[in-house]
Formats: C-alpha cells, structure tokens, sequence
C-alpha cells in the first residue's frame, strides 16, 4: 500500500516587536516547538513580510515605531483573516477591547509565561 510522503510544512509565525530580545526569546522558544519564524520590528516590515511571505500566525505588539499595532491590525484585517494574538504591556481593559474591536484573536500581556502563549 503506498504512503504519501508529503508532509506538512510547519506553521508559520510572524513574530513582530520592536523589542530584539522578545524577538529572539519567542524565535527561539516557537522553534522548539517545530514553528517557522519570521520576524519584523516595525509595521511596515511585518506588512511587507506578511503580504509576501505569509504566515499561519501573527503575533504583534502595540507599541511600535512607525505605526500603532492597532493601525497594522486594521491594515492586515483589510486582506487576511490570519489569526492575530496581541502581545504588549498595556494591561486596561480599553486596550484589550479595542485590540479585540479591532480584529484580533487574542490579547496577552507582557510580563508573560511561553507555555501561556503556546496555549493560546
């Protein structure tokens, strides 16, 4: 009986933060659980990588340098339905509502654990 011998690649995720070190610590951390990662640390490159490279996973930061995460949220809603988790140190309510107003999956605060975001 033949087996098919194609195997799915893994998911990808964009990772965009304008911090390195948060970059680097979930690039290392989703890895070891088998992911792709791409990464961006402005808004324009996230949409610039996202348009030509996709992703199965967008995990965006409000605060970043050139744009509003929430600006890059509603852009990336114009075209795409990828999944989005926001990931930031703003914790009020009104953040978390309008992130979530805005088009996204999921909200997670920073300080935050990697297996709270793997669950997630």
């Amino acid at each position: 009986m033949p087996t098919d011998t194609t195997a799915i690649p893994p998911a990808r995720v964009l990772i965009v933060d304008d911090e390195p070190q948060i970059r680097r610590f979930l690039d290392i951390s989703l890895r070891a659980q088998g992911y792709r990662v791409l990464q961006a640390g402005t808004g324009e490159e996230a949409l610039a990588l996202l348009a030509g490279q996709g992703a199965e996973l967008v995990v965006l930061d409000i605060g970043l340098p050139d744009r509003d995460g929430h600006e890059v949220l509603r852009e990336i809603r114009q075209w795409s339905n990828v999944p989005v988790i926001m990931l930031t140190v703003r914790a009020g309510e009104t953040e978390k509502v309008a992130a979530l107003d805005a088009g996204a999956n999921d909200y997670v605060t920073k300080p935050f654990g990697v297996q709270e975001l793997m669950a997630r």
